[in-house]
């Protein structure tokens, strides 16, 4: 299989995380992208594992000299994606898998585009936006869950709507109605994209 670029996106709730657990079980030569952030780590989150953890100063330092892919400030913290690690992995014939919101899927696309013809990013980039069925069944997923207060389950459903409104920008979706159908469906997107279909 050719390297891929694959960035997924969805509300949160809709079984993304699943999904990339799954790709990444599946797949040895897909490698998860870590990012960086200015956000303290929580539990037991680890530097270099779970993200680069940055001060402030550090993540303007990356901002200024272009080392990231993309970046966004997401509930005032700065959350990017480092360039270089991703092109070590091309380098190595290693995909790479990105977990991010439609903002910063929406910079890598743009990140991506600019990028002059035959490029490896270029070439293998692949988009893929994964949504729940319907608003009421990604609100029963969310209070089932047991994790979020009332209140942040509203913010989640009124965020997901926004999220849902650009679901368009994305060359694939992914609806996650059946987790194992849902799953089949990423697969052939991977293999169809990475020459293997």
């Amino acid at each position: 299989m050719r390297p891929l670029l694959i960035v997924m996106s969805a509300p949160s709730g809709a079984g993304k995380s699943t999904l990339c657990d799954l790709l990444l079980q599946e797949f040895p030569e897909i490698t998860y992208s870590v990012s960086c952030t200015t956000r303290a780590p929580r539990g037991e989150e680890e530097d270099g594992v779970d993200y680069y953890f940055l001060s402030q100063e550090a993540f303007e330092q990356h901002v200024r000299e272009g080392l990231l892919l993309e970046h966004a400030e997401v509930h005032g913290n700065r959350y990017g994606t480092p360039a270089e690690p991703v092109r070590e992995a091309f380098a190595e014939g290693q995909s790479v898998l990105m977990d991010i919101d439609v903002v910063g899927a929406a910079s890598v696309r743009r990140y991506v585009a600019g990028l002059p013809a035959g490029d490896p990013l270029r070439e293998g980039f692949v988009d893929v936006f994964v949504e729940p069925p319907s608003l009421e069944e990604l609100r029963r997923r969310l209070v089932g869950r047991g994790e979020d207060s009332p209140e942040s389950i509203e913010v989640r459903l009124r965020n997901a709507e926004g999220e849902m409104a650009r679901a368009h920008e994305f060359a694939y979706r992914v609806v996650n109605d059946d987790l194992r159908q849902a799953y089949l469906r990423l697969r052939d997107i991977v293999l169809l994209k990475g020459g293997a279909l």
